[in-house]
């Protein structure tokens, strides 16, 4: 299983990456808007994670260009500090399936991601 992690914080990527390759999982990562929407031009994930205040390109954009331009049906998972209602009503609206407020636990991630990808 491949997952495509979007997310600019070195420190959380190295701790997503950890625990998600401990599992098993093939993990890339885009640490800015732009590579992210590079490799989801490439869609060949089993799982996509954004955060949502990254450079160049947003993941409210993600998820928008992965559900509504690609009609991608590929699980989304927001990782994001902000935690306001509107945000996420707002991430879920555009096609996001789960959303984890920072900081989190790694197992709640791993659950999470498991949820999602058994579903698909």
């Amino acid at each position: 299983m491949k997952i495509l992690v979007c997310e600019d914080d070195f420190m959380m990527i190295k701790a997503i990456e950890h625990k998600l390759k401990s599992e098993g999982y093939e993990v890339d990562v885009a640490v800015d808007g732009n590579q992210a929407v590079d490799k989801i031009n490439q869609p060949d994930y089993d799982l996509v994670m954004t955060d949502l205040l990254m450079p160049f390109v947003g993941g409210l954009e993600i998820i928008n260009k992965i559900r509504n331009e690609m009609h991608l049906k590929v699980p989304i998972i927001v990782l994001s500090t902000l935690g306001n209602e509107d945000t996420i009503i707002e991430a879920f609206k555009l096609g996001a399936d789960d959303y984890i407020t920072k900081p989190f636990s790694p197992n709640e991630l791993s659950i999470r991601v498991k949820r999602l990808l058994i579903r698909r």
